[in-house]
């Protein structure tokens, strides 16, 4: 067998198991195969007619068909139709997280200890009104943002009205769509680094890093769990800090080129041990 047989073999493996996890979400949430093969389906077109072009010609169906391996009638059918209504839960992610962020690290809305102040809703600056206009996406209604921070419990209001911020981060509620498009956003962003590492040069590749251990007595996971927390969190907070700086949201000296994004995440997970885990 050549060494293309051995590494389609390996991918294969791989995308099984990336599978088998999709599967295992989309089946608890009652979501069947069709659909999911819809969405699929979509997806590989939308990739192959978007970034698998020839420079100075235009995408055909018939290439994309080519391609993907999927009929030319299906295919003028994806291209026909509306795309997903997927942006809105995604944006609202990152609309909250930022005004989250911004909170905590901006000197603006700071003591002088470098804690969070707690904000009158409008008026007097500085107010949340003030940190959703700098720190939300486009025309984020401030009164929206303040509902869905008070909805996941992030804020709660003082004696005197103010918005006092009681959270280290914005953490949706479980299942909410708000929740699930993180399921989108973070499993992609993984895939993509690892995708990057294993076809760039030695040296070019993104970090990425884990430590794990099969052979744990599950009295011990709850003292992990808290140790990660707390040690993830702090990492991610100076983290945090340092590329903030560099971006023109958060820093408007900052000067350069181009607009690049950058992002760190860390995740933890437990479970039994499997005959593939072994």
């Amino acid at each position: 067998m050549d060494d293309k047989s051995l590494s389609d073999r390996a991918f294969t493996s791989a995308l099984y198991r990336v599978f088998r996890a999709l599967a295992r979400a989309a089946l608890r949430r009652g979501l069947p195969y069709d659909a999911v093969a819809e969405v699929a389906q979509r997806a590989f077109v939308d990739v192959a007619q978007g970034e698998f072009t020839i420079p100075g010609r235009k995408q055909s169906a018939s290439r994309v068909a080519v391609l993907t391996g999927i009929h030319r009638k299906e295919v003028r059918r994806v291209l026909a139709s509306p795309p997903e209504e997927e942006r809105d839960a995604s944006q609202w992610v990152t609309c909250a997280a930022s005004v989250v962020a911004g909170w905590r690290r901006d000197a603006r809305f700071s003591d002088r200890k470098g804690l969070p102040v707690a904000l009158p809703f409008e008026g007097d600056s500085p107010s949340f009104a003030e940190l959703v206009r700098r720190y939300g996406l486009g025309d984020s209604p401030a009164r929206a943002v303040l509902d869905e921070l008070e909805r996941v419990g992030a804020v709660e209001r003082t004696k005197d009205r103010r918005i006092k911020l009681i959270a280290t981060a914005y953490v949706p509620e479980v299942a909410s769509p708000t929740a699930l498009a993180i399921l989108g956003t973070d499993v992609a962003d993984l895939i993509a680094t690892i995708d990057h590492n294993l076809s760039s040069e030695t040296g070019k590749g993104y970090f990425q890093r884990k430590v794990a251990y099969d052979n744990l007595p599950e009295e011990a996971l709850a003292a992990i769990r808290v140790r990660v927390e707390k040690e993830a969190l702090g990492v991610l907070e100076k983290l945090d800090r340092t590329i903030s700086r560099q971006d023109r949201d958060s820093n408007p000296k900052v000067t350069g080129t181009g607009r690049k994004r950058a992002m760190v995440g860390i995740y933890y997970h437990e479970g039994d041990v499997t005959e593939d885990d072994k």
